[in-house]
């Protein structure tokens, strides 16, 4: 009993004593014998083989003795049962790494004498790494006699033999199914050539009661396309109409509003000019001052000197009377003063909103006109849709009729003539319907400039609402430099009423000025409180009678107390973000408040 464990095959480095090496497929088949007689025994059996060269034998037959020698010889670590598998898997790797260049497990028979003819020869199962050939596993291999080789070309020849036995097999098996499949076809063929003539029969009945209908209802047709071409034409030149008057109407109103932005534009450089001519007028009259306040400083100094030795009770509640007294006038003037700016604030208010309401009452006009060209825009699109429905439904028509047109191609003369007759009608019929698909694109495209036109008063209408933003924020914007202004004018008659004296002890005179700072931010009450501008004298320490000191320090952001606050709003900036239409309302807002 034999059983096959491995046939397959290999890639061999062929090697001899004379000859150079040389790689070759070899195959390589491994047997298990089983033996009953007279003991029960267990031979593998190894076989090399050449396909092209049928007296290339070699066999190794080993049993359990024998591998007991082998596996003290190489060193082996397996058994006999374990030993087949082994050596298979050795070859299975041997075979992964056969189609590479440098291949790790390689296959590799050598023989001592100079051609294999009948010495032995070995098999070895060599890894290659970068330090040296590690041999596996190396059989010695004898080369088969004649014996062996008439039973290896016997056995050959055998299983050739029955190779063509059942290949003769098959070969009468598919002859067979052919010849029942042939005669099968057959029969059908006949069968569906009876069926062919009956279809053609039936077939040029059908296309005469077809033709006669086809007739009828392209007439048909016809008459409803030609009553809808008429009914949208109307449509469409109607609506062309109102649309080209409704676009006159608008251009003609913006070109009345770019008209009168550019006025207002005009007149804005013109105040921009004069503005820039005031501005280098107060600077002039800036430096004038500033000479002025220098020389007002020192006579303060001069003054403070010969006040020094004066009675300094006396002249502290003479001095606290008067600013009291200041300051009532101040307050009244100041209250005069802002019921004056609510009053002006309240006329520049109603001008601006009756500016907002006119222009509200445009933006409303648009809106009806915007609803008025949606409307039309969507009985425009369901009736293109409509025609659309009408145009896929007739080119579907049309396609039904030429694929019969075509198989009516196989039937007679006259037939074919009333086809050709039917052919011309229906290209006709295509030429109207591509007339009236380029209408329907032109209709189109005379909606998608409506639209556009739409879309741009759209526009327009937001820029209108920005320019209502923008006036709002001029308006905000002039209210805070009138309350800005109106607070430095009440620091300025502060200043102009207060006489900074303080009594000071002979031989301790500091050497400070009067500051005023119109810019800054509205004093607090501990700023102005008769505490902080009267302080009893301390003679234990030694502390002068008078002002606090911080009222006579210098700072280097002062200015002048008198010529500045009727053009204080001047040496402002305007803000950059004023457009045209902000910038005529902040013009005449500034002309009403400070003319000139």
């Amino acid at each position: 009993m034999t059983e096959l464990l491995f046939n397959k095959r290999l890639h061999v480095f062929v090697k001899n004593r004379d000859t150079d090496e040389r790689r070759s497929f070899i195959r390589i088949s491994i047997e298990l014998q089983l033996s009953s007689n007279p003991i029960h025994r267990k031979d593998l059996v190894v076989r090399l083989t050449d396909d092209t060269d049928l007296y290339f034998l070699y066999n190794l037959v080993i049993s359990e003795e024998d591998f007991q020698s082998l596996k003290v010889q190489q060193g082996l670590l397996i058994d006999f049962t374990s030993f087949p598998q082994k050596f298979i898997d050795l070859l299975e790797q041997c075979i992964s790494e056969q189609d590479k260049e440098n291949p790790r497990f390689l296959l590799q028979l050598t023989s001592a004498s100079s051609a294999f003819d009948h010495s032995p020869s070995n098999l070895n199962i060599v890894e290659t790494n970068a330090f040296k050939h590690l041999t596996h596993l190396s059989l010695k291999l004898l080369p088969g006699s004649d014996t062996d080789i008439k039973k290896y070309l016997a056995i050959c020849l055998s299983t050739v033999k029955e190779e063509k036995q059942q290949l003769e097999q098959k070969l009468r098996k598919t002859a067979e199914d052919l010849t029942r499949q042939l005669n099968y076809a057959q029969q059908t063929l006949s069968e569906k050539s009876r069926e062919l003539d009956k279809l053609r029969s039936e077939w040029t009945s059908q296309t005469t009661s077809l033709s006669s209908r086809h007739m009828q209802d392209l007439s048909a047709e016809r008459e409803k396309a030609l009553e809808t071409q008429a009914r949208l034409q109307q449509q469409n030149e109607q609506l062309r109409q109102e649309l080209e008057s409704s676009h006159h109407r608008s251009t003609q109103q913006l070109q009345t509003k770019v008209s009168e932005l550019d006025t207002a534009n005009r007149e804005l450089i013109d105040k921009k000019y004069k503005s820039d001519s005031t501005i280098r007028d107060l600077k002039a009259k800036l430096a004038s001052l500033e000479e002025e306040c220098q020389r007002s400083k020192q006579q303060v100094l001069a003054l403070r000197r010969e006040n020094s030795t004066l009675d300094t009770e006396c002249h502290e509640k003479e001095r606290l009377l008067n600013q009291l007294q200041t300051r009532v006038a101040v307050l009244e003037q100041e209250m005069k003063d802002k019921e004056q700016l609510v009053l002006r604030t309240r006329e520049v208010l109603e001008a601006t909103q009756q500016q907002k309401n006119s222009v509200e009452g445009n933006a409303e006009s648009k809106k009806v006109q915007i609803s008025k060209l949606e409307a039309t825009v969507k009985s425009l699109s369901e009736e293109l849709i409509k025609a659309n429905g009408i145009i896929k439904k007739l080119q579907g028509d049309l396609k039904a009729l030429v694929g019969k047109i075509k198989l009516k191609n196989t039937v007679t003369v006259s037939q074919e003539k009333i086809l050709q007759e039917t052919t011309e009608k229906l290209q006709r019929e295509q030429r109207e319907l591509q007339d009236a698909q380029q209408r329907l694109r032109q209709k189109e495209e005379e909606v998608t400039k409506l639209k556009e036109q739409l879309d741009a008063t759209v526009q327009k209408l937001d820029e209108s609402r920005e320019v209502l933003k923008t006036n709002e924020n001029v308006i905000t914007w002039l209210n805070k430099q009138l309350n800005e202004n109106q607070f430095s004018q009440k620091q300025e008659t502060l200043g102009v009423f207060e006489t900074p004296v303080a009594g000071l002890r002979t031989g301790s005179v500091p050497h400070s000025m009067v500051q005023f700072n119109p810019m800054s931010a509205k004093p607090s009450a501990a700023d102005v409180s008769p505490s902080s501008l009267s302080q009893p004298s301390n003679k234990e320490n030694g502390e002068p009678i008078g002002l606090d000191s911080k009222y006579f320090e210098r700072r280097d952001d002062s200015i002048p107390l008198r010529g500045l606050l009727p053009n204080m709003h001047l040496n402002r900036e305007v803000p950059k973000t004023l457009n045209t239409a902000g910038a005529k309302q902040t013009a005449s807002t500034t002309s009403a408040y400070f003319p000139g």
